[in-house]
């Protein structure tokens, strides 16, 4: 075999951790990346609450992109736990991404996150997202003063939002990988499963269509998952709330807040699973359920006490 074919046949896979502060535009990269919705995406910070894997095949090589929980002073267990999910995504990857907001430039979070980032040791690469909303000359004193703390390995300038400098990053980041198999089946897009993607798509929904502390407030997961014999599936979510008033806001005068969110994520579920969702929505009352071991497990977030 020659080096010409044995390069024709080598396959690379690796981990691509996604980090920043809340907000910076790391779920709508993950999914312009991935080509598909994978991540929960809201203009409010802190919609992403565990570590998100998306599956990409490109140029021979399998890229693992995990999207982690924007990284924040914590507070409550939840947080805690959020947080934690962030940094593990960080230290478990090949090649980490330090996802920037342009526009907000260099913020005290993102000192933060850069200094603990520089004792990793890690391959890191610089994403300036939203650059197509800034002037460019703001972005040589922002990278210039980011480089001083970290050794960056690249540096892309990029817009999750249009795409823009998308392309390049991904082709960087297939001959960057490991030479390695492929740890999942080609066809796959995430290892999330399909109940935490519907309690997903539900919370979503929430974090659109109420306001203020509510989504906040409510975590959602799937109590039912039953395969029927017309190849539909029949799925059971429960919104638990911190509070009574959070309850009468997600219900809606005469359920319909909660008959609109339930007709949104259903849509969008039937079209992420390719198959028709019978979907049933229930909300309940349970003051600090962010502090109950038992709910961050049932959200995919291992406890960090």
């Amino acid at each position: 075999m020659t080096g010409q074919d044995h390069d024709t046949t080598t396959t690379r896979c690796g981990f691509v951790a996604i980090v920043g502060a809340p907000n910076a535009g790391k779920s709508t990269l993950l999914n312009r990346m991935a080509g598909t919705k994978l991540s929960i995406v809201s203009p409010k910070a802190q919609t992403t609450r565990f570590r998100v894997l998306g599956i990409l095949m490109r140029h021979g090589a399998q890229i693992l992109l995990v999207d982690t929980p924007g990284i924040f002073q914590p507070r409550r267990r939840l947080d805690r736990a959020m947080v934690a999910a962030a940094w593990t995504g960080s230290d478990d990857a090949d090649i980490t991404l330090l996802i920037v907001d342009a526009r907000a430039g260099m913020t005290d979070a993102l000192r933060a996150i850069a200094a603990r980032l520089a004792e990793q040791k890690r391959r890191l690469w610089l994403v300036l997202n939203k650059t197509d909303l800034v002037k460019r000359d703001t972005l040589l004193p922002l990278t210039a003063e980011l480089s001083a703390i970290l050794p960056v390995e690249h540096v892309f300038m990029v817009s999750a939002r249009s795409g823009e400098g998308v392309d390049d990053l991904l082709d960087r980041l297939a001959a960057a990988l490991p030479v390695g198999p492929y740890l999942y089946p080609e066809d796959d897009l995430t290892d999330l499963p399909d109940r935490l993607l519907a309690a997903e798509l539900v919370r979503e929904q929430i974090f659109l269509q109420t306001h203020e502390e509510v989504p906040y407030a409510a975590t959602v997961e799937t109590e039912a998952f039953q395969e029927r014999p017309d190849g539909s599936v029949r799925i059971e979510v429960t919104v638990y709330v911190a509070r009574a008033s959070h309850k009468a806001i997600l219900i809606g005068e005469r359920g319909s807040r909660i008959r609109a969110i339930g007709e949104k994520a259903r849509h969008e579920l039937g079209r992420l699973l390719g198959r028709t969702c019978h979907l049933f929505l229930n909300v309940k009352e349970r003051a600090g359920w962010d502090e109950e071991r038992a709910r961050l497990r049932a959200i995919g977030l291992d406890d960090a006490s």
